[in-house]
This record gives structure tokens, sequence and C-alpha cells, in this order.
């Protein structure tokens, strides 16, 4: 087996590309251990001394590590751990455990302009994060204030304010005139 890794903009996270499927719908996020407990993939890359955050995509898995960690020493140790699981035939999640879809659900008289938010989201914002080990999805909208969440290299990353008020706020903004400005929120 072959996992290639893959830098993303946020120096805590690398991208592992194991080859393979890593979860055929949706998005998974473990922002700490505890989190990891319905999937035996997490917990295991968990074990990794250093390691703060797992994510997985439909064929990647995110790793973020400590600041005083170094990727010299996490990387080897992450590769091993996610070769090891493979090989176990383990499934990535145990039993009625199902990843995210993604969006949050809203309801209300704004449901059009929803729509259309998440759907913009899902053509030109969410592929291109992909790319990057990430995610953005859409946790709510108010009074022209659109909340979106943050996962995998997306979480802490430094450019993350640049990509939401440069890239996604303009995007919505030149699309749908309701949306005002876009804020991130926590999990």
């Amino acid at each position: 087996m072959f996992i290639q890794t893959e830098s993303t903009p946020n120096p805590a996270t690398l991208k592992f590309l194991p080859g393979q499927t890593v979860l055929e719908i949706g998005t998974a996020d473990f922002p700490s251990v505890e989190a990891a407990d319905k999937s035996p993939l997490a917990r295991r890359v968990f074990a990794v001394d250093g390691v703060t955050g797992v994510f997985f995509g439909h064929d990647f898995v995110t790793v973020t590590k400590a600041d005083a960690a170094l990727w010299d020493h996490v990387k080897p140790a992450v590769l091993g751990a996610i070769m090891e699981h493979y090989q176990s035939g383990i499934p990535v999640m145990e039993g009625e455990a199902r990843p995210a879809g993604g969006h949050a659900e809203h309801t209300g008289e704004d449901g059009d302009i929803v729509s259309q938010i998440k759907e913009l989201l899902d053509t030109r914002v969410r592929p291109a994060v992909a790319q990057d080990g990430g995610d953005i999805t859409f946790h709510g909208f108010d009074r022209g204030i659109v909340y979106l969440h943050m996962q995998g290299a997306c979480a802490g990353c430094p450019s993350s304010t640049l990509t939401l008020k440069m890239g996604i706020e303009n995007l919505l903004r030149h699309y749908i005139p309701e949306v005002l400005e876009v804020r991130p929120v926590a999990a």
C-alpha cells in the first residue's frame, strides 16, 4: 500500500491519500480523541503522539498536529497507523456511526436564500477546500450573516479568515445580494 501525502495551507495539517475510499459519503471531523470513539481509524491515528485532530473526506485523511510536534516525527507514525488500519480490514466507522452530510438544516422564511447558499457552497467552495484537506459547511443564516463551520485543514488555518472574507464572502455576496457578511462558528 502506498499512501501519498500533500501539504495544506495550514502548516499544522497534512493530507494523507491512502489510494482508496475513506468515506463513501459525507465527511467526519474528529477535533479531539474523545470525538473519535466511533472510528477505529481515527482512534489509531490519535494514538500517534502529537496528533490533535483527524478529519476524513471521500479519499483522504487530514491530520493536525500540536504546535510543539514536528512533522518529521509525526508523519511516519501516521503513515504507519493508516497502513495498519487498512491492512487490518476493520471498517473506518463502527456500528451505526454515520458521517456528516454536511450542512445544518434551516427552517424559516429565508429558505430560498439558504438553498442558494448551500448550492454555491456545494458546487464552488467545498470541492476547492477538499483539495486542501478540509471542508466548510453551512451552519446558519441570520439577518444577512452567513455562519460557516470550518473543518479539517480549514479549522485553525492561518489563511482561513482570508478565505472566508475574500473568497467565500465575495462569492456569496456576488450571487446573493441578501448576504452581507460571512462568519466562522466553532464546532
